[in-house]
C-alpha cells in the first residue's frame, strides 16, 4: 500500500534480457494513476573499459550481453576505425554486412518467435505456463516450429563462421577483420541461404494472417507520437553505414549527424528511481515524459529506423515497407507495429545474404588495412533493438582513458516508460486485477524488444547501493546497504 492508494508491481517483468520490474500506483477510486519502469542493475562497463588495450575492446564489450554481443562488438571495431585513422578494404566491409545480417536475421527471429509471439498467437490471457514458444508451437504446429529453430540456426551459424562462436564473437579489428570465407564456406553459404528469403516472406505472412488480422484495432490505437531515429545509408535502412537521421513526428526531417557529431544531438536525462538514463534531443531539451513536438521524446529501433528511412536497400523488403506505410499510415506512431517492423527487417537481411554470397571478394585475402597513430573514435551500428554508439578515447600507447556508450534501449528508456503507463492505463481495473491485465501492459515494453543488461550492466556483480530510511518528520531511522563491504 502506498501513500496515495495501492501499488500493484510485475515483478520480474519476463521475455526480455536482463532484471526489471513495473511498479503501477492507483489513486483512492483505484484508478491508474501513475506507471514506472525500474531498473535495478547499474550500469558500470564503460569505468571497467578504461585502461585496456584498444584491440581487445571488442572482445571485451561483446560480454556486455549474450543476445546481441554482434552489435556491440562491430560498433567497437567501428570506433577503433574512427580512433586508428583506417578505412577497412572492401572485401572487409562485404564480410562485416554477412556477420552482420546474419545476426540481424537471428536475433529479430529469436524476438518474435520466442519472445513477442506468445502474446499474440497464445494470447495473454492463457495459463503463463503456455505463453512460451511451446505454446506457440502448439499453435502454429510442430513442422513450424522445427522450421523456425532450424532457420535461426542458420543466421547463428552464419555468425559461427566468420567469428567462431555465435556467443561473444572474435571477428572484427581496427581496420578490417580476421577471417574471410574459403570456397567450401561460401558454396555452404549460398546453400543456406537460399531459402532464408523464403522463411522471412513466410513469417510476415503469418504476422498478417495470424497478428495483423487479429489484432489491427489494438496496434492502431496504442500510438506514441514522437521524433524517430535510425542509420540511414543514401535514404535506405541501413545497419551498419551510413549516417542517423531524426524525423519528427509528423515525419519531416529534423537533423542527422556523423560520429563524434552525436553529442551536439543527444543529452541525457536521469530519474531518481532507475539505473537507465533517458536521452532526449538537445535542441528540443527535456520535457518530461511527454509526446509531441514539443518533447525532446524519441524512439530508436526497428520503428525508428523504417520511419527514418525513405525505403528498404532490397527489392521484396521494399515492398512490404510500402504496404506497412498504406495500412497503418506515415509515419507510423503503432508501438505493436514495431513486430511489423521487425520482420520486414529479416526479409531485408535475408535478402541481402542471399546477394552477398554469390560475391567472390568474401573469398579475398585483402580484409584488414594498416591502422594509424591512436586518438579517438566513434562507431556507430544498428543493434537489432536500436541505434548503438561506443565513443572511445585512447592515449598514446593505444589505451582506452575514456569510453560512452550509448545503447538502444537507453534511447528508448522514455517511451518505454510512457508505452508501459499507457497501457497501465488501459488494461488494468484496480478493484479486479487479473493476471491477462498485466500481461497486456508487459505486452507494451516487450514490442521494443528491451535489453536491460545492455542499458543498465552491473561490472561488478553486485549493484552496490545504499538506503536511508527516514521517517515523517525528516529523522532518519536506519540504513540498508549492499556491496558496500562492512559500512
Amino acid at each position: 500500500m502506498s501513500e496515495d492508494g495501492k501499488k500493484i508491481s510485475i515483478d520480474p517483468i519476463t521475455r526480455l534480457e536482463g532484471h526489471g520490474k513495473i511498479e503501477i500506483f492507483l489513486d483512492d477510486e483505484e484508478n491508474v494513476k501513475n506507471a514506472y519502469l525500474q531498473v535495478p542493475e547499474y550500469k558500470g562497463f564503460e569505468k571497467f573499459c578504461e585502461g585496456r588495450r584498444a584491440e581487445d575492446m571488442p572482445n571485451i564489450t561483446n560480454r556486455i550481453c549474450g543476445v546481441c554481443p554482434e552489435a556491440h562488438h562491430l560498433a567497437s571495431t567501428k570506433a577503433l576505425d574512427d580512433a586508428y585513422d583506417v578505412e577497412p578494404p572492401e572485401p572487409a566491409k562485404k564480410l562485416r554486412e554477412v556477420f552482420y545480417n546474419a545476426y540481424i536475421f537471428a536475433d529479430h527471429i529469436l524476438h518474435f518467435y520466442y519472445l513477442a509471439s506468445p502474446d499474440f498467437l497464445v494470447s495473454v490471457d492463457a495459463p503463463r505456463e503456455e505463453r512460451n514458444i511451446l505454446g506457440v508451437i502448439g499453435e502454429v504446429g510442430e513442422e513450424i516450429g522445427k522450421k523456425v529453430i532450424k532457420q535461426r540456426g542458420k543466421g547463428q551459424k552464419i555468425v559461427r563462421m566468420l567469428a567462431g562462436k555465435s556467443v561473444h564473437p572474435a571477428f572484427g579489428v581496427p581496420g578490417g577483420v580476421t577471417k574471410s570465407f574459403t570456397s567450401e564456406e561460401r558454396e555452404e553459404l549460398v546453400e543456406m541461404t537460399s531459402d532464408m528469403v523464403d522463411f522471412a516472406e513466410f513469417t510476415l505472412d503469418l504476422f498478417k494472417d495470424e497478428v495483423l488480422s487479429e489484432y489491427k484495432d489494438t496496434i492502431v490505437e496504442d500510438r506514441l507520437e514522437t521524433y524517430s531515429m535510425g542509420l540511414i545509408e543514401d535514404g535506405k535502412l541501413s545497419h551498419t553505414e551510413g549516417e542517423v537521421k531524426v524525423v519528427d513526428p509528423k515525419g519531416d526531417d529534423f537533423t542527422s549527424f556523423n560520429g563524434v557529431d552525436y553529442t551536439d544531438v543527444i543529452r541525457e536525462h536521469t530519474e531518481p528511481y532507475s539505473y537507465m538514463k533517458f536521452p532526449y534531443l538537445k535542441e528540443i531539451g527535456w520535457k518530461g515524459f511527454e509526446e509531441g513536438k514539443e518533447s525532446g521524446v524519441y524512439r530508436v529501433g526497428t520503428l525508428g529506423r523504417i520511419n527514418a528511412c525513405d525505403g528498404m536497400k532490397t527489392e521484396k523488403a521494399q515492398k512490404e515497407y510500402e504496404e506497412m506505410f498504406d495500412t497503418l499510415g506515415y509515419p507510423v506512431h503503432s508501438t505493436l507495429a514495431y513486430h511489423w517492423a521487425r520482420l520486414i527487417e529479416v526479409l531485408q537481411a535475408a535478402e541481402i545474404l542471399q546477394e552477398l554470397a554469390k560475391d567472390e571478394d568474401l573469398e579475398s585475402d585483402n580484409i584488414r588495412n594498416e591502422v594509424g597513430e591512436p586518438g579517438s573514435g566513434v562507431g556507430i551500428v544498428e543493434a537489432a533493438r536500436g541505434t548503438l554508439i561506443h565513443d572511445y578515447e585512447l592515449d598514446e600507447d593505444g589505451l582506452v582513458k575514456n569510453a560512452n556508450l550509448i545503447v538502444a534501449t537507453n534511447h528508448n528508456a522514455s517511451v518505454i516508460s510512457m508505452s508501459v503507463k499507457d497501457a497501465a492505463k488501459k488494461y488494468i481495473d484496480g478493484g479486479n486485477v487479473q493476471e491477462g491485465m498485466l500481461n497486456s501492459v508487459e505486452r507494451a515494453f516487450r514490442a521494443y524488444d528491451p535489453c536491460l543488461a545492455c542499458a543498465t550492466h552491473s561490472a561488478m556483480g553486485e549493484t552496490p547501493l545504499k538506503v536511508n530510511i527516514y521517517g515523517p518528520d525528516g529523522e532518519k531511522y536506519g540504513e540498508v546497504t549492499q556491496g558496500l563491504g562492512d559500512k
